[in-house]
């Protein structure tokens, strides 16, 4: 019994890891979205942000980076996985010309390690290349929320790993948004978040604006 039960409490967190692997239970987003597209055609060669709640949550992204198309595709609690299983139908259709990704905060949370954060966007860059070779690919950092307090080391050993395989490929790029939204004190501050301490107000993404707007303009023209 008590070897059965160490074997046990060894995969637990690998059980957590499969159930999160459920992407149909996101089919009924993506069905919306597939809708949309029918109803209302979005632009070709726009710059598509996707990814979990922080970019579902951004309705005033294609207000705030007017220079540029924009395609929002965030679907809330959703892991970096699961926009790579849904590529086909939510990247693939509309050819951008660049992509902003925002996940892996869910990833950590559901009891993933920061090299799968790693592994799993290398396997998004390598569908949508599959698909779109020449499209270039921004991966904001994930950032540092005072729900998640207790992430916090891993969120920086995930960032860093991300980095450091964004730095060996051709035309992607590793936005750092963990940094500037640390106190002096190094710890994930409120004044970015509303009530819940996970998702941001619009001071939050007003910083995010601007880091990322560089990009988004240089990119999305």
């Amino acid at each position: 019994m008590k070897i059965l039960l160490s074997l046990l409490l060894a995969l637990a967190p690998c059980f957590v890891c499969m159930a999160q692997t459920n992407h149909m239970q996101w089919n009924t987003a993506i069905e919306a979205f597939e809708s949309s597209d029918r109803a209302d055609p979005p632009p070709q060669n726009a710059v598509l942000f996707i990814g979990s709640s922080s970019i579902e949550h951004w309705k005033s992204v294609a207000a705030d980076f007017p220079e540029v198309k924009v395609i929002n595709r965030g679907f809330g609690g959703s892991e970096l996985g699961d926009s790579t299983y849904f590529a086909d139908r939510i990247v693939k259709p509309y050819h951008p010309r660049a992509i902003v990704l925002y996940a892996g905060d869910n990833d950590l949370y559901n009891g993933h390690t920061p090299q799968q954060v790693r592994d799993a966007f290398s396997a998004f860059v390598s569908k949508v290349r599959s698909f779109d070779p020449g499209v270039t690919i921004a991966f904001v950092s994930i950032k540092p929320s005072m729900a998640r307090k207790m992430l916090l080391p891993k969120i920086k050993q995930a960032n860093e790993l991300v980095r450091e395989y964004a730095s060996t490929q051709k035309n992607v790029a590793y936005i750092d948004v963990f940094t500037p939204m640390l106190g002096a004190d190094g710890q994930p501050q409120p004044k970015w978040f509303i009530e819940d301490g996970l998702h941001m107000n619009r001071t939050g993404y007003a910083l995010w604006i601007g880091l990322l707007k560089p990009w988004v303009d240089t990119h999305g023209r």
